[in-house]
């Protein structure tokens, strides 16, 4: 085994999920993150079908989420009074398990940090690549030097903006933007939500961790902001500027999000590269191939292609060139069909007009009645099982250990 030194960008899901592979077969992970501690808070996030299932249950993991489950059922869309007008099925609402993303991010971290340096508050400012290896520059450690260096800092990853070029050259904007922060539960709902839509909005709430809190979650519609992504306060007065007097909930929502500990504010975009991997660099996750927040498949498409690129790696006895061409030989097209699911959904979450908001509300209301009322959870699932997984386990050579949640 060569190249066994790999540097890791990312502490979300597709980089601890990478560097628990990474470790049962022999290599050794480090990860760096750019916040100070690990991220709480964020939204919702489902696993669906069996391929997703398959590799939390290969990571041994999946009974540790099957533990913090959201276990949420239906949404409902309600109108401006609060009174319920459709609803959106469990199914095509959660997938087959839903966490939140923070809980997730927990366990993960729990199943990795035994084998994993983590370097926390510190980020990746410059790549410089030779025949033997990378050497990497820090904004606060000093420089180091490794194998191999993976991307999995998201939609506005650094690494790839350092081996590829500006973002612009690769992020898609949907036309939308979001936030998502942690409130009171004052709705007193049990394990379901209420959205309410209306032109070019959508606001949303609903219970979370055994209904002692809630999320709420915007949406609007907006060409792309050109806004700095640490400046809360300046996206806290968009959002305000957006939604208020727009009825329902908002304006409360919008007054406890100025107390919110984990406000979350960010563009919908798609990641769209025509090869993930340069050298010694490659990416993994939204870095390299986001189907964007409103499909539905992002974390799910994280974990497979975790899964993929350590296997791949291992197989390759460290041979990073053979790797990530097998890596993006397996996963391509299975990754096209998953962003096929996030395009169009945001002109459904967020219609132009008012006329089209009441009537896709109207349909929703009727959609329990009508032959295809199963469809879209049907094709979202055949989406997200769309691809055969190797085994790799032959190739083990550490156990995974289960993680705790709790802790």
């Amino acid at each position: 085994m060569k190249n066994t030194n790999v540097l890791i960008s990312g502490s979300s899901v597709a980089g601890p999920a990478l560097a628990h592979w990474l470790h049962q077969y022999g290599f050794h992970p480090t990860i760096v993150e750019r916040a100070p501690a690990l991220r709480d808070g964020g939204y919702a996030v489902d696993f669906r079908g069996e391929a997703h299932l398959s590799v939390l249950r290969r990571m041994g993991l999946l009974g540790d989420i099957e533990s913090a489950r959201t276990g949420m059922g239906s949404l409902s869309y309600v109108n401006s009074a609060g009174k319920p007008q459709a609803e959106l099925p469990a199914d095509l609402f959660a997938g087959d398990l839903e966490i939140l993303r923070g809980d997730l991010a927990r366990i993960l971290y729990d199943a990795t940090e035994k084998h994993t340096e983590y370097l926390f508050g510190d980020s990746i400012t410059s790549l410089t690549e030779d025949a033997e290896g990378v050497t990497v520059t820090f904004e606060r450690s000093a420089p180091r030097r490794f194998d191999l260096v993976i991307g999995a800092d998201g939609l506005h990853s650094a690494t790839r903006r350092l081996t590829f070029g500006p973002e612009e050259q690769f992020v898609k904007h949907l036309g939308v933007h979001c936030a998502i922060f942690t409130t009171a539960n004052h709705l007193g709902l049990d394990h379901t939500g209420h959205a309410y839509r209306t032109a070019g909005k959508l606001a949303a709430m609903y219970s979370a961790r055994h209904n002692s809190e809630a999320k709420a979650v915007f949406y609007f519609a907006s060409p792309l902001l050109d806004l700095d992504r640490r400046d809360v306060a300046r996206q806290q007065a968009i959002l305000a500027e957006q939604f208020a007097g727009t009825g329902w909930e908002c304006d409360r929502l919008l007054q406890d999000m100025r107390y919110a500990p984990d406000f979350y504010f960010d563009s919908v975009g798609q990641v769209r590269m025509d090869s993930w991997s340069r050298g010694r660099v490659a990416l993994v996750g939204d870095a390299a191939y986001c189907p964007s927040s409103l499909s539905g498949m992002g974390t799910g498409l994280a974990l497979v292609g975790a899964y993929i690129l350590a296997g791949e790696l291992a197989a390759a006895h460290g041979d990073h060139r053979v790797a990530f061409a097998r890596y993006e030989d397996e996963l391509r097209e299975y990754a096209e069909g998953c962003q096929k699911m996030g395009d169009g959904v945001a002109k459904l979450m967020v219609p132009g007009s008012r006329l089209m908001a009441t009537l896709l509300n109207r349909y929703y209301k009727v959609m329990p009645y009508l032959p295809g009322k199963n469809m879209a959870a049907k094709i979202a699932r055949k989406t997200a099982e769309n691809i055969t997984l190797r085994d790799y386990q032959d190739l083990v050579r550490h156990q995974p250990e289960s993680a705790n949640p709790s802790r």
